[in-house]
């Protein structure tokens, strides 16, 4: 099995040259528990790469794996060419990772958190330079236990980057961090990308995800369900465009007899009018009006990445949420 997946790899040459991330067939089990079950990913040279999955899905498993700080049970992996078990060494030369609540000593300033890191991996680094980067100049002279959630963040951005790697695991970058933090993170990482770095991302915001990726793969219970550009995924398996207006019973029956449109009916009386084609839009306003009855908060809407992540990690696409399709 083993020869096989490594002969799947190399005859893939060209994918390869695009590629700084590539596993085959990855399995990792505790007990009787596989936490990842065979899967395959492949991450482009310059993208943001997002890894979502609910909690227990192996996303962190799978990550310590591509880092090198877990032993795969099988499979093969290569990350900018070489093993993360085998070649761990000079791996974590090329490669930046931010673990899952980072921390850092309490008494010690941005740079001279910097310039500790530099030193472990003996390398000169542009202090000035990477403290821009992650937008942290004006933090230089407070101590690591005095900054902000954000700030604290940015810290671990930064040392990430001493060593100038060429791929970022960045595990959870964001949690706990308010609106306006996570956003300040949101534009540290997209200038890693500008740069020409590649972003293996995990989190738990989907709104993150769909702004920052260009592609994402969606987790659980250890298999990959889902894998693309996240407009993508919305349109494979989201329920396209919609007019949602809230009404009484009796405009149901209306749309019903008089319309051939496809809807959808809550327990709030919101209805969700599908709109397959420009005319739908139009032929719905048009039988709203035409009946004369009341009608309120009137909005089109389409779903988002966290739509079609709840659908596929909470049941299959049939049989998740509460609402009825009415056709006529």
């Amino acid at each position: 099995m083993q020869g096989k997946i490594m002969q799947t790899i190399e005859t893939q040459g060209e994918i390869l040259d695009s590629n700084v991330i590539e596993a085959v067939g990855l399995k990792k089990a505790y007990g009787q528990v596989q936490a990842v079950n065979e899967i395959d990913l492949r991450v482009k040279k310059g993208e943001i790469f997002s890894l979502l999955g609910p909690n227990g899905a192996g996303k962190t498993t799978t990550v310590e794996m591509l880092e090198g700080l877990r032993e795969k049970d099988g499979g093969v992996i290569k990350v900018l060419g070489l093993d993360p078990w085998t070649n761990g060494y000079s791996l974590h030369k090329k490669i930046g990772v931010i673990p899952q609540g980072f921390r850092f000593f309490e008494k010690e300033t941005p740079p001279e958190a910097i310039r500790y890191y530099a030193d472990l991996f003996g390398v000169k680094a542009d202090v000035s330079e990477i403290l821009r980067a992650v937008v942290l100049e004006d933090a230089s002279k407070v101590w690591f236990e005095n900054l902000s959630g954000g700030q604290k963040q940015k810290v671990g951005l930064a040392l990430a980057l001493v060593n100038d790697p060429e791929v970022l695991f960045l595990d959870e970058p964001t949690t706990g961090l308010d609106p306006q933090a996570r956003r300040a993170i949101w534009e540290v990482i997209t200038g890693l990308k500008k740069e020409g770095r590649t972003v293996l991302l995990t989190t738990h915001y989907l709104e993150e995800a769909e702004l920052l990726s260009d592609r994402v793969a969606i987790m659980n219970k250890g298999k990959i369900v889902a894998e693309g550009a996240p407009q993508e995924l919305i349109s494979r398996f989201g329920s396209g465009e919609r007019l949602n207006v809230t009404a009484s019973p009796e405009l149901v029956d209306y749309l019903q007899a008089h319309t051939d449109l496809s809807f959808e009916i809550d327990r709030g009386g919101n209805i969700s009018i599908r709109i397959n084609q420009r005319g739908d839009a139009l032929k719905a306003l048009t039988a709203i009006e035409e009946s004369g009855l009341a009608w309120s908060e009137l909005r089109t809407e389409r779903d988002s990445l966290e739509d079609i992540f709840v659908r596929l990690v909470g049941g299959t696409l049939e049989e998740h949420g509460e609402i009825a399709l009415k056709k006529k």
